[in-house]
């Protein structure tokens, strides 16, 4: 029986390790905002959106367009980051697979 659960076990890593080159699309979302098609032919070079996130405020981390993370933007090696203050609990994240 301990050899039957080990050999299945042995199998679910295996098929988890063909998922793990999957690649996935990363986004950081600073905000959201609605415009109508006016004030949007209106914007140029210089135009400021604002948006309704306020400064210090969490920011979304998204994988695959599902939320996944909040997190803050951090500056390494004069590149912009974001450091991960928190992440969705396993069982958020399987109700967003629903």
């Amino acid at each position: 029986m301990k050899q039957e659960v080990a050999s299945q076990k042995n199998k679910e890593i295996k098929g988890l390790e063909m998922l793990l080159d999957v690649p996935l699309q990363v986004t950081v979302e600073l905000g959201r905002t609605k415009m109508t098609i006016r004030e949007l032919l209106k914007l140029g070079e210089g135009s400021i959106v604002e948006l309704p996130t306020a400064a210090g405020e969490p920011l979304e981390v998204l994988v695959n367009q599902k939320p996944i993370a909040k997190g803050e933007v951090v500056v390494v090696n004069e590149k912009y980051g974001i450091r991960l203050l928190s992440i969705i609990s396993e069982m958020e994240r399987i109700e967003q697979l629903k």
